[in-house]
């Protein structure tokens, strides 16, 4: 039997538990991470939803902002989902003064884009490289999301809103081995997306 890949929860804030059951079910040992030294023992990294100018303070706090950067550029494989999104994007509109981000994502996304709590949503989503999604689509919760507004050469769209105001709209991206989404697939029970990344972490081996 091969031994599972760990991949870390960002526990700071957040869908923790969620991600941590999703993780578990598609194949991992999940753990939370909140210090370095924990970061450092893992396959892979979720950063979930919650507060992205919150989260920026609290990882400088917990001394976890440089450690995930530099472990991100080096190669770490990521996953983001919604403000876990806006933080592994190389650039924000709409950020805060001083806001940071970890990087990662050769994107621009716009935060709270999608309006406020009172405009949260869901809809249905084809999503490249999600198996049987044209079929069985990927049924999409967005809370205060963000979304895409630009992307670089090397970065993939993965899903766009498929109608309604936002239509067109990027709403799922990849780079090598770091993955976001506006959304939070935690929510639905629906574990195709955990299973992508649990994949794209064990193929690094």
């Amino acid at each position: 039997m091969t031994t599972p890949v760990t991949v870390g929860v960002l526990a700071l804030q957040g869908d923790v538990r969620e991600h941590v059951a999703a993780l578990e079910e598609s194949g991992a040992r999940a753990v939370p991470v909140r210090r370095a030294r924990e970061l450092a023992a893992v396959d892979g990294i979720v950063v979930p939803g919650g507060e992205s100018t919150t989260m920026d303070k609290l990882l400088r706090a917990f001394e976890l902002f440089e450690p995930l950067q530099e472990a991100v550029r080096s190669g770490l494989p990521a996953y983001g989902s919604c403000a876990g999104m806006i933080l592994l994007a190389d650039r924000i509109a709409g950020g805060i003064e001083g806001q940071r981000t970890i990087g990662g994502l050769d994107i621009t996304v716009r935060r709270n884009a999608f309006g406020r709590q009172v405009d949260s949503f869901e809809t249905d989503l084809v999503v490249e490289g999600v198996p049987d999604s044209v079929d069985r689509p990927v049924h999409a919760v967005f809370i205060r999301a963000p979304w895409v507004e630009e992307v670089g050469p090397g970065t993939q769209v993965l899903a766009r809103v498929p109608s309604g105001e936002a239509a067109g709209r990027i709403v799922a991206v990849r780079e090598r081995d770091v993955v976001a989404t506006s959304f939070h697939p935690e929510i639905t029970g629906d574990l195709r997306l955990h299973r992508l990344f649990v994949q794209i972490v064990s193929d690094r081996g």
